[in-house]
C-alpha cells in the first residue's frame, strides 16, 4: 500500500517511508512545526461541559470515513462541520470577518496618506519602505503568539487583546503629523501591525467551523473581506484627503485634519470591533474524539506525507515550507507594488494621490468579486491551477509596467495602461492566486489546530511585506522603478515553477 500511495501521490519520486510498521499501516502525518496536542492550559477539553458560552468542536474524523459517528456527551459541532454544508456559527464568521476586514482597513485607508505624510515629514522613497514595512514587521513578531495564544486562551481573550493594540496604534498615527517625526510614524506602524497580527488566529477559526471540502470557499469569503479592506477602503482616504485638503480643526487636545481623520476614523471601528466581540461572539471549544478506522483515501494521504524527502524533511512538512515560500513570494509581490503605487502614478501617469488611491478601489471591488466567486471557480480548477493562473495574471500586469517612462522625462503615459496593469494585480491575480495558495495550507494542514501554524503562516508573509518594500525603495531610489518591476516578474516565475513541478504532492496532500 505504502509503495502504490508514493507513486499515486508523487510521480515516482524516490521517497523513503519512516513510519511504516511491519504490517505496512501508516500512523497520522508528522507535524513537527505545531505544539503537543492538547496544549498545556488550553481550551481544547471538557470545557464546553461547564461553560456555556463555548461552543465546543471535536477533531473529527475523515470526512469520506464510512464509519459511523459515536454520540458525544459535549455539545459538539463536529457533524455540521464535517458532513453539512454551510457554517457551523455564522454569527461568528461574521464577526471574524468584521475584525479581518478593520485589521486590513489599516493599511487601506492609510495608502493614500501615506507617501504624502512622509514627504511632509521630510522622507524619501527608503522612508516609505521603512514605513509600510513596519506594519509587518509588527504582524510578524505578534502572529505566531496570538496563534498560539487562541489555541491556550481561546479566541475572544486574543481577539481583544489585538484589537485594543490596534486601538492604541491608530491614536498613536493620529498624532504622527503633530509630533513630525518619522521615527514615530513606524512605531505607530509597528503598534497598529501588533494589533492586527491575527490572520492566523481568523483562519484557524473558519478551518473549525467549514468542513475541508469547502474550506477554499470560506477562506476565499474571508480573503474578500480582508483584501476589500486593504484595496476598496482607500477611498476613504482619498476622500479625507479631498475634503480636508486645506483644513484644521482643533477639539482640545485631538487636531483633526487630512493626515489625522484616517486614524480617528480607523480608532472608531476598533470601539465597534470591542462591542461586537463582547457582545455576539461565543468561544469554541475543542473535545478529543475516539480513533476511528481511517478510510482508504486518507491512509493513502497519510502515507504519501509521511515520506522522506531527498533534503531529509517529510513530505508534509516541506509542502508546509513550500506554501509558506509561495505566501512570501504573492505578499511581497503585492508589497512592493503597495510601497510604489502611488509614487509610480505621479510619477509616470502624473496622477495625484487621491486619483490612484480611487483606481486602486475600483479595482479592488474587481478583486473582491474574483474572490466570491472562487466557490464557482474552484468547481472548474483545483487549487494549483488556481495559483498559476492567478500568480501569471499578476506577473504580466506587473511587467507591463516596466517599459514606461516618466513625465519628468516627457513621456505621455496613456491613464488606462495604468488602470489595465492594477486591474490584472489587483483585480484578479493576486486575489484568486493568493486566496488559493491560502486554502492550499490550510488543506494541508488538515483537521488539527491550526492557530500556530496559520500564525507561522502570517508571520511568513508579513515578512515579506517588511523585506520587499525595503528592497523597493532602494532599488527606485538608487536605481530606477523599472528595474523593481523586472526583479518582481522574475520572483513570481521562479514561484509559478516551483507550483507546476510540485503540483501532484501538492494536490495529494490537500484532499
Amino acid at each position: 500500500m505504502a509503495s502504490s500511495a508514493i507513486e499515486k501521490f508523487t510521480g515516482g519520486a524516490p521517497l523513503v517511508n519512516k513510519n511504516s510498521d511491519e504490517r505496512g499501516d501508516i500512523s497520522t502525518p508528522i507535524i513537527e512545526m505545531t505544539p503537543t496536542f492538547p496544549p498545556l492550559e488550553s481550551t481544547y477539553g471538557n470545557r464546553a461541559k461547564y461553560d456555556e458560552h463555548y461552543i465546543a468542536m471535536e477533531d473529527g474524523p475523515n470526512d469520506d470515513s464510512d464509519q459511523p459517528q459515536a454520540h458525544e456527551d459535549v455539545i459538539s459541532i463536529s457533524s455540521s462541520v464535517l458532513t453539512a454544508e454551510g457554517l457551523a456559527d455564522p454569527l461568528g464568521f461574521f464577526i471574524i470577518c468584521f475584525v479581518v476586514l478593520i485589521g486590513d482597513m489599516n493599511r487601506g485607508v492609510l495608502f493614500p496618506v501615506m507617501w504624502p505624510l512622509v514627504q511632509e515629514l521630510g522622507g524619501n522613497s527608503v522612508w516609505l519602505g521603512y514605513a509600510v514595512g513596519a506594519f509587518s514587521f509588527g504582524r510578524i513578531i505578534a502572529s505566531p503568539g496570538l496563534g498560539k495564544w487562541s489555541i491556550e486562551r481561546g479566541y475572544t481573550k486574543t481577539l481583544l487583546l489585538s484589537t485594543s493594540i490596534m486601538f492604541i496604534g491608530c491614536l498613536f498615527f493620529a498624532q504622527v503629523h503633530r509630533i513630525g517625526s518619522l521615527l514615530f510614524l513606524v512605531f505607530s506602524q509597528i503598534t497598529m501591525g501588533i494589533g492586527s497580527a491575527t490572520l492566523g488566529v481568523t483562519r484557524a477559526y473558519v478551518a473549525e467551523i467549514t468542513a475541508t471540502r469547502q474550506r477554499t470557499t470560506y477562506i476565499a469569503w474571508l480573503t474578500a473581506v480582508q483584501y476589500g479592506g486593504f484595496t476598496v477602503t482607500p477611498f476613504f482616504g482619498s476622500l479625507f484627503m479631498y475634503l480636508l485638503q486645506d483644513r484644521k480643526y482643533e477639539l482640545g487636545l485631538i487636531t483633526i485634519d487630512k493626515y489625522s481623520a484616517p486614524a480617528y476614523f480607523m480608532s472608531f471601528l476598533c470601539i465597534i470591533t470591542f462591542v461586537f466581540l463582547i457582545t455576539g461572539f461565543r468561544e469554541r471549544c475543542r473535545s478529543k474524539p475516539e480513533q476511528k478506522k481511517k478510510s482508504k483515501t486518507i491512509m493513502q494521504r497519510d502515507d504519501a506525507a509521511n515520506t522522506i524527502t531527498w533534503f531529509g524533511l517529510t513530505t508534509y512538512n516541506a509542502a508546509l515550507i513550500g506554501c509558506m515560500l509561495l505566501n512570501v513570494s504573492t505578499k511581497g509581490s503585492i508589497g512592493a507594488f503597495e510601497t510604489m503605487g502611488i509614487s509610480y502614478a505621479q510619477s509616470h501617469f502624473g496622477l495625484s494621490a487621491a486619483t490612484a488611491g480611487t483606481i486602486v478601489s475600483m479595482n479592488g471591488v474587481i478583486g473582491v468579486f474574483s474572490l466570491l466567486s472562487m466557490g464557482c471557480i474552484g468547481r472548474v480548477l483545483t487549487d494549483v491551477q488556481m495559483i498559476i493562473g492567478g500568480i501569471t495574471v499578476c506577473a504580466l500586469g506587473i511587467i507591463g509596467f516596466s517599459p514606461l517612462h516618466s513625465v519628468e522625462d516627457g513621456a505621455e503615459n496613456a491613464v488606462w495602461k495604468y488602470v489595465v496593469g492594477i486591474l490584472m494585480i489587483y483585480g484578479v491575480g493576486y486575489p484568486i492566486g493568493h486566496t488559493a495558495v491560502i486554502g492550499l495550507f490550510s488543506k494541508v494542514v488538515g483537521r488539527r489546530p491550526q492557530g500556530t501554524l496559520q500564525g507561522w503562516f502570517a508571520s511568513a508573509g508579513s515578512l515579506a511585506r517588511i523585506l520587499f518594500p525595503i528592497m523597493s525603495g532602494y532599488i527606485a531610489y538608487y536605481d530606477d522603478i523599472s528595474t523593481v518591476f523586472v526583479v518582481l516578474f522574475v520572483n513570481l516565475v521562479i514561484s509559478n515553477c516551483f507550483v507546476a513541478m510540485s503540483a501532484r504532492t501538492l494536490e495529494a496532500l490537500s484532499i
